[in-house]
């Protein structure tokens, strides 16, 4: 009896989750035992959960917030803000599941011939939760917020490539580009760009277009929203409360999930998550190979690590795989000292996978001069398991010989306080759809978030070589050269690309995964409802 409500349990769900015909789950159903009454009734069930439904309160716990956090977009910098943000604001770009970019509040866009000049349209009939009704201008002063010599936004790098912004008409705005680039509309889906009314400053009380209204925020503990009615977006923004919990641990995350105090929980532990699986009260999402990119980054301009036989003994002196068989139970490949991964269409197909090998790790060290220990500093802060991680870079570089000293900081502020300041720490890049967003972003010259400092002109030439190359053959042998110049000379020890791992109660619908971030692209608040 119990064997075959487990195998209940399971129909129910493939038939909820999966998106199979009702002929192709009749025959999985009936396969399991269940009869044709049964199966019927059950895809029919399924099918009525498809719909979204109105109601309740969607409590979140997730790790990736700080004591630090604020709801201005040019602050943003891990997970807790994104999903926080784009429950009271709206992008101009949004992606659809595949990583695609679809219309958001810039509904539509037309190139010219060589990707130059682009026309965007304005979404019309949208207001914001003053009443204001969106317009050019506000699309205008949201992308300006990030530019200019007076900001530090992360997002002012990539709009560099801008030579000319203004609005044709309230419904229409026209960019001019410096140099022709075919992913432009895939740099105006950068998290960062939200849209606010022109001129507006007080982040305390934002004012957004998206389907919730802030109800109170305390940071780096918890935001509780509440549904503005009447959204833009048929079938979205449905719960009446969403109430977003930071909860940093990964064991006191996973137990609140399994006791139902929260309905959905980011980041699980790769290594209990295979027990939650059986669950039938859950719902594990597993987007494979594209999330989080784990890194240990230098900073190229601080004394000895601006040595590069050093920087090459890091990344020879990391046992990879040891990492992603103990931290991981496997559920993450080896990243290779850049953040593209092997889904994106240029990712490096040729270049050798570099592997653990403490002989070269030795080599390097004693050509590169130096004495003494080296110190990382790690921090769940980073994320989860930065910690862990770190400390098995250190066993890893103590049979090459090197010491490397692991000091654990603080959670808090860690965002503010260690990266981009201290020589060499711990740091995770979530997934960019663009290769030249990529590069642009984490490694060009003019980026305010190239936190390797790596700073190298020959690399600039060929990104924006590569941004009006149309010869598909000869972009993607430019885009090869720039991780090879990357992954030999940069800061960067990338060394694990993870599988998102997401966990929601049951009754959460809504919860396909993404091509870009976990938690269907950090906007399970907006997609999701309850069954």
């Amino acid at each position: 009896m119990e064997d075959f409500a487990k195998k209940l349990r399971e129909a129910e769900r493939l038939a909820a989750r999966s998106g199979v015909s009702r002929r192709d789950f009749m025959q999985l159903a009936m396969m399991t035992g269940i009869s044709v009454t049964a199966a019927g009734a059950m895809f029919s069930k399924a099918e009525a959960a498809e719909t979204p439904k109105k109601g309740g309160t969607f409590r979140m716990g997730m790790e990736g917030g700080s004591a630090t956090d604020s709801l201005d977009p040019r602050t943003y910098a891990d997970s807790v803000m994104i999903a926080a943000s784009l429950a009271v604001y709206n992008g101009m770009i949004e992606f659809d599941n595949a990583g695609n970019p679809t219309g958001e509040l810039l509904e539509s866009w037309e190139a010219k011939p060589g990707a130059v000049e682009w026309i965007f349209n304005v979404r019309q009939g949208v207001t914001f939760s003053n009443g204001k009704a969106l317009d050019a201008d506000d699309i205008l002063y949201s992308i300006a917020i990030h530019r200019g010599d007076d900001t530090s936004s992360p997002a002012k790098g990539i709009l560099e490539q801008i030579a000319d912004i203004k609005a044709v008409s309230p419904s229409q705005i026209a960019i001019t580009l410096s140099s022709g680039n075919a992913d432009f509309p895939v740099i105006l889906g950068d998290y960062h760009l939200v849209v606010v009314p022109n001129g507006f400053t007080d982040w305390q009380n934002p004012i957004g277009t998206g389907g919730y209204v802030l109800e109170s925020f305390e940071p780096g503990v918890r935001l509780v929203f509440q549904n503005r009615g009447e959204y833009w977006k048929e079938g979205r923004a449905n719960f009446d409360t969403v109430e977003l919990l930071n909860i940093q641990d990964v064991a006191a995350r996973t137990a609140a999930l399994q006791s139902g105090q929260i309905d959905a929980a980011n980041r699980l532990d790769a290594r209990t998550v295979d027990l939650m699986m059986s669950n039938a009260e859950l719902n594990i999402v597993r987007t494979k190979g594209t999330g989080n990119r784990f890194c240990f980054v230098s900073r190229v301009t601080q004394p000895g690590f601006d040595n590069k036989d050093l920087r090459l003994a890091l990344k020879w002196g990391i046992d990879r795989e040891k990492i992603i068989d103990s931290v991981y139970s496997g559920y993450a490949v080896p990243g290779n000292d850049h953040t593209l991964d092997s889904f994106n269409p240029y990712y490096n197909t040729e270049m050798p996978q570099r592997t653990y090998d403490p002989d070269k790790a030795a080599f390097h060290f004693k050509k590169s001069g130096l004495s003494g220990p080296i110190t990382l500093k790690a921090s769940e802060g980073a994320w989860g398991s930065a910690v862990d991680c770190a400390q098995l870079y250190q066993e890893s570089m103590a049979k090459a010989g090197i010491t490397l000293n692991v000091e654990k900081v603080s959670a808090d502020g860690y965002w503010d306080n260690v990266w981009l300041k201290e020589p060499f720490c711990a740091v995770y890049w979530g997934r960019r759809l663009s290769a030249d967003q990529t590069f642009t972003q984490v490694y060009g010259s003019g980026s305010a978030w190239n936190d390797s400092d790596w700073r190298v002109p020959e690399f600039d030439k060929l990104v924006e070589a590569a941004r009006v190359e149309l010869d598909e053959a000869k972009r993607k042998e430019m885009y090869f050269t720039c991780q090879e110049m990357i992954a030999e000379d940069g800061g960067m020890v990338c060394f694990a690309i993870t599988d998102y791992l997401d966990g929601f109660s049951a009754k959460v619908m809504g919860t396909a995964p993404h091509a870009r971030y976990d938690m269907n692209d950090n906007r399970i608040a907006e997609k999701g409802w309850f069954a």
